[in-house]
Parts: structure tokens; sequence; C-alpha cells
């Protein structure tokens, strides 16, 4: 149930929130709100994958 509900978010977000990889951002000129977007998506993505 628990990872349903994570694969379900990881595919809102790949619709929502922007890929920074695809625009080669550079973490050490990232701002906050970016660096908390990249964090967000990895949680998210970490656990969709996991069993």
């Amino acid at each position: 149930m628990k990872q349903h509900l994570f694969r379900a978010l990881a595919k809102g977000n790949r619709l929502i929130f922007p890929s920074f990889g695809k625009k080669q951002l550079d973490m050490s000129t990232a701002k906050k709100w970016q660096l908390a977007i990249i964090g967000y998506r990895a949680f998210i993505t970490k656990n969709a994958l996991s069993n």
C-alpha cells in the first residue's frame, strides 16, 4: 500500500516539478528552493523503488 502511494507521487512529480538534470543545473549554484525540490524528488523516488 505504501509503495503504491509513493509510485503515484513519483508519477505526479514528473508532471509537476521541473527536471533540473535535463537543465544541467550546477548543485553549487542552486538556490534553496531548487535543492528542496531535488531532495523531495529523491526521497519519493527512493521509496517508490524500494521493496
